[in-house]
């Protein structure tokens, strides 16, 4: 299986570590979201990563699709748990965590591509809230580990991306007023080495 990713993306990167979790083994393939000529938008429509390739198969997008098929390759309730609450509870975990980055994403998008002149203030800090919230939602209730047969669920995978993309293009401004979202981030690095062999440059 090839993954189309670039190395800075968290939704990327969330793959990369389910993947070690499940034990399988993903080719990366860099992708470019900006250049026309990419293969990436035959491969998914959207132009978006990660996408996954996969052999006589239909490419898998976005990165929620493609963990949950990681997980039913590794025969279920890996990473994601199979029923009831402790499902719920790591499925939405990891959509507030998505969220968080997507509204990160937006923010650098914001600076990247638009003159400064053109810049929306009140649009940025939109998303800024959003980050700010879900910050704040995280740092009263932290994941707590779930009974399922892998290292970490896929709450945790996420929202460990999500304050490591912080880290990277926020200067990781979100740790001062976060302290248990920072031990909860050690730990997770801790007992999921796959994290730290996953870092951006």
């Amino acid at each position: 299986m090839n993954l189309r990713s670039s190395p800075a993306s968290p939704f990327g990167r969330k793959v990369k570590i389910a993947a070690v979790i499940c034990g399988l083994h993903l080719d990366i393939e860099p992708a470019d979201t900006t250049n026309a000529a990419d293969t990436l938008r035959d491969q998914n429509p959207l132009g978006k990563i990660p996408v996954l390739l996969r052999e006589n198969a239909a490419p898998l997008f976005d990165s929620r699709v493609i963990v949950d098929y990681l997980d039913a390759q590794a025969g279920g309730g890996v990473i994601v748990p199979a029923s009831g609450e402790p499902r719920f509870a790591a499925l939405t975990g990891q959509a507030m965590a998505d969220g968080l980055m997507d509204a990160a994403l937006l923010q650098v998008y914001e600076v990247r591509f638009r003159p400064e002149e053109n810049r929306n203030a009140a649009w940025i800090d939109n998303q800024a809230g959003k980050v700010a919230r879900a910050l704040k939602a995280f740092e009263a209730a932290p994941p707590a580990a779930l009974p399922v047969s892998g290292a970490a669920h896929i709450g945790e995978i996420a929202l460990a991306c999500a304050l490591g993309y912080l880290d990277l293009r926020f200067h990781g401004r979100w740790r001062e007023d976060h302290l248990a979202l920072v031990d909860w981030l050690d730990s997770f690095a801790a007992r999921v080495p796959a994290f730290e062999a996953t870092r951006p440059s």
